[in-house]
């Protein structure tokens, strides 16, 4: 009977979360396809640096999370979800050929960030679409599955190159031609397979950047944007987990298999960390969660070989498990429910800064001192975190 129960969400959730379910995925495997293979494209075939390479990563990164604060709001007042959603995943489909092309790192810097841009109109817009489609009791499971299969995507796309690479000699433009399909496949499927919620239209929104607005955000809230931007600057593009992969002579064809571990521990460890989240003090859980990436940064630094390479990345990604949605949880937690789009907004402004700062200063320790150093200062970073972790502000989050 407690098994029935506990199933019966996946029965009762609406089948437009499934379509935009599959919509991530499809276009997950396409990104992924490029991504996982996009550091060493630019270092080997185009012969760019590694600063290069942190700046492309921290730029495109940083313009995905500025571009959210603008499409969230705007699909708010446009009362219309799906189209911005639809072009969102359009943009990001039509930057592929451009990687298969791209005679020089300036080309894949711009279809880098016409995809981050398409990324960041999306998003908002199709978190918006899961709450709208999907009645209260279950929202959490809807946004779980969603998250589900779009992480499978991250790990089904690193594979496919993988494959790709062994079966046409390490053909980096080949194998982007093929990202087009999925791409382009997952935007069909959103513009046919999904009939948009008649949106209630209520009274006439005030713009919630106003300052009078602002000041409503706690002192508490601030906290957790802090803590989140020094989080960020601890954990630096994972560009630099392929870089660090091939580095340690793992032939170039099995070298997005990082990533393909990375994003495996990364789903099995969300929804465990994600329940225990519920149950225990949020400050201790991060605080777990630095101490791992620590570790991960750690056992990086000490050896290219790729068994420890590995072990580094694994411990990476049970790092996202314990940190992504507790912070997520947090920022929910500390702002007012009318202001909680704008304060993921902030939120993500200020980690898209620090992402661009730590890819960038990444990119340049590693060009100038070498790989661990880089992985040094990323731990460097997370013990500044600890210690942001032990001031803190609110007594409302003494509790929390």
């Amino acid at each position: 009977m407690h098994d029935q129960h506990r199933n019966a969400p996946l029965k009762q959730i609406p089948a437009g979360i499934w379509i935009l379910g599959f919509v991530s995925m499809l276009m997950d495997i396409s990104s992924e396809l490029i991504h996982s293979l996009l550091p060493m494209f630019m270092v080997t075939t185009l012969g760019a640096s590694a600063l290069v390479v942190g700046l492309v990563e921290g730029l495109a990164e940083s313009t995905a999370l500025i571009v959210k604060i603008f499409s969230g709001a705007l699909s708010d007042y446009l009362g219309k979800r799906k189209a911005l959603a639809v072009f969102g995943y359009a943009l990001g489909a039509l930057t592929k050929p451009l990687f298969a092309l791209a005679p020089t790192a300036g080309v894949v810097l711009t279809a880098r960030l016409l995809d981050r841009v398409g990324k960041g109109v999306r998003g908002a817009p199709r978190d918006a679409l899961v709450a709208d489609l999907t009645p209260p009791h279950i929202r959490g499971a809807a946004f779980g599955l969603r998250q589900s299969l779009d992480t499978v995507g991250a790990f089904l796309g690193p594979l496919l190159a993988v494959g790709l690479m062994l079966l046409w000699a390490n053909d980096f433009r080949a194998v982007f031609w093929v990202a087009v399909i999925p791409g382009l496949a997952s935007v069909a499927l959103l513009a046919v397979g999904l009939h948009e919620p008649a949106h209630l239209q209520t009274d006439k929104r005030t713009n919630p950047i106003r300052r009078e607005n602002l000041r409503r955000l706690p002192a508490a809230y601030w906290w957790v944007v802090g803590i989140g931007a020094v989080f960020t600057l601890a954990r630096f593009s994972e560009a630099f987990l392929v870089l660090r992969a091939q580095q340690g002579g793992v032939p170039i064809a099995l070298v997005p298999l990082v990533m393909v571990a990375m994003n495996l521990v990364y789903s099995l460890s969300a929804y465990p960390f994600g329940k225990l989240s519920d149950r225990v003090s949020h400050r201790s859980l991060l605080a777990l969660g630095l101490a791992v990436l620590i570790a991960a940064d750690l056992v990086l630094a000490t050896n290219d070989h790729w068994g420890v390479v590995l072990a580094g990345v694994a411990l990476w990604g049970v790092h996202m498990g314990i940190t992504q949605g507790l912070l997520a949880t947090m920022v929910a937690d500390t702002a007012p429910a009318d202001l909680r789009g704008t304060a993921y907004g902030f939120f993500n402004l200020v980690s898209g800064i620090a992402m661009l700062l730590a890819s960038v200063v990444a990119g340049l320790l590693w060009d100038r001192l070498g790989a661990s150093v880089t992985f040094y200062a990323g731990a460097g970073f997370c013990v500044i975190a600890l210690i942001g972790l032990a001031w803190h502000p609110a007594t409302r989050l003494a509790r929390a």
